[in-house]
């Protein structure tokens, strides 16, 4: 028996059935030098964690270079660094962490440099369409200042692009997917 494509319109706790993988989460290998985690929660917009969300991030690697750019200005030469990572849980607490390394700044269309940003997608129960974000880091002001991206947020709402630092190679950075802080989503 063959079943017809599922539509997009679906919407059920479908993520965690084949998606994730164990290594999924790991940018880079363990041990890798600078080495950095990026945790925190996938909130409604009743402030409830979300239990069944995937999280996937794209980045460049502490010199601004990807994993393949395909002739784009070189390939990364770090050890290991893959530039993308997966988790989710279909039955989780709403928490996702990635273990990467912090991204180098990239250019960007004007010519200039993007502050240093991990790419982020995020897909949940309800949802009928990903939401895209970016994660910039709250330590790094100068580079954040002078993001056009990050300035065409309205300023009262650009925290909620901020992960925060949080103990010794870690930082904090929480989805909230409707209400109050809202994280900004961009529209692509």
């Amino acid at each position: 028996m063959i079943f017809a494509p599922t539509p997009s319109q679906t919407v059920g706790p479908y993520f965690a059935i084949g998606l994730p993988w164990p290594e999924g989460p790991r940018v880079v290998p363990e041990g890798t030098p600078g080495a950095i985690t990026i945790a925190g929660t996938v909130y409604d917009g009743a402030g409830e964690p979300v239990p069944d969300h995937l999280i996937e991030t794209w980045q460049a690697d502490p010199e601004g270079r990807f994993a393949d750019l395909h002739g784009h200005g070189g390939r990364s030469s770090l050890p290991g660094f893959r530039g993308f990572a997966r988790c989710g849980a279909e039955y989780g607490d709403g928490g996702f962490a990635i273990f990467t390394v912090k991204p180098g700044p990239v250019p960007d269309p004007a010519g200039g440099l993007q502050a240093p940003h991990v790419a982020v997608t995020v897909m949940a129960r309800g949802m009928l369409n990903r939401c895209v974000t970016r994660i910039y880091f709250a330590d790094e002001p100068v580079a954040n200042d002078n993001d056009a991206a990050l300035h065409r947020v309205p300023a009262h709402r650009r925290h909620t692009l901020l992960a925060e630092p949080d103990g010794d190679g870690a930082y904090r950075f929480d989805i909230r997917l409707q209400g109050d802080d809202e994280t900004v989503f961009f529209s692509i």
